[in-house]
């Protein structure tokens, strides 16, 4: 009878560890996911950055050059050329 008894308390600290173990398994996974997103996302941050401070150092380069002012006058700042007819799309 002590055998049947200390089998059942085996088994039963056994399933509680295996529950245990689980369930911290599962939430580990849940954090490692969310980290992987995380830095997914701060990877697609970095990237436009990159990106960002290219073109910024190339406009810095060229900032003498009249062609690159001039694009800069016209999409930045709505400047035109005297004599230059501006369309507006009202359906924007």
């Amino acid at each position: 009878m002590k055998f049947k008894r200390a089998s059942i308390v085996v088994i039963a600290i056994v399933l509680i560890l295996i529950v245990f173990a689980s369930v911290t398994l599962s939430s580990t996974r849940e954090k490692i996911e969310q980290a992987r997103a995380d830095k997914e996302a701060l990877q697609q941050q970095a990237d436009a950055l990159t990106q960002e401070n290219a073109e910024l150092e190339y406009q810095l380069e060229h900032s003498e050059d009249p062609a690159l002012i001039e694009d800069i006058a016209r999409e930045k700042l709505g400047l035109v050329k005297p004599g230059e007819k501006v369309f507006v799309d009202i359906n924007d």
